[in-house]
């Protein structure tokens, strides 16, 4: 039961960081013929493209996209206890600020594991790489305003490791508010 467990949860998990991520290219508005680009929406078009009918966007934001991941997010805390056999361990008032919480922690993995991978690519790639391009576009919107408050010292750029940090902290903040969550509801 554990190997199930584990790929299902898996295969949500990924499936939900691509749907983020596609959230994410659309909002800083990411080059979309970048090959890619062009995977991640192959890979959610099939699925979004009906949802669209009947959610449509909101400005910049895919909402399809958002509901979509927030569902899998519910179904990633909930399918764990009926796969076990406890079948709704977890109080369903619970489940929709749990999720809400792990929806907004797992963009910050995202854009943690983006700003790491384009730190690394600096430091070996030449530049001419497709994904380089498309990491700066998804990675500069939030390194440049802390670049326009801290510049470059010494030709070392700081702003990769304090969005990180920010992250770090906001992590903090969410086991925080879940602790909070979890004394309202159970008392």
């Amino acid at each position: 039961m554990n190997f199930l467990n584990f790929v299902i949860l898996t295969i949500i998990q990924l499936y939900t960081a691509v749907l983020l991520l596609r959230v994410w290219m659309q909002c800083v508005r990411a080059d979309f013929y970048n090959p890619f680009s062009q995977f991640v929406v192959k890979v959610t078009q099939p699925v979004i493209r009906p949802l669209r009918k009947v959610i449509p966007s909101i400005g910049p934001v895919d909402t399809a996209s958002v509901v979509l991941a927030y569902v899998l997010i519910i179904l990633e805390i909930i399918l764990p206890s009926y796969l076990s056999g406890a079948g709704g361990a977890i109080p369903f008032t619970l489940v929709l600020p749990f999720a809400f919480i792990e929806l907004l922690t797992a963009v910050g993995k995202i854009l943690f594991w983006l700003i790491i991978v384009r730190a690394i690519l600096s430091w070996v790639s030449q530049g001419r790489n497709p994904i380089d391009s498309l990491l700066f576009q998804l990675t500069e919107p939030l390194m440049a305003p802390i670049r326009r408050v801290i510049p470059a010292m010494g030709g070392l750029d700081f702003s990769a490791m304090i969005v990180i940090l920010i992250l770090y902290a906001l992590n903090y903040l969410r086991v925080d508010v879940l602790q909070w969550l979890l004394s309202v509801t159970l008392y």
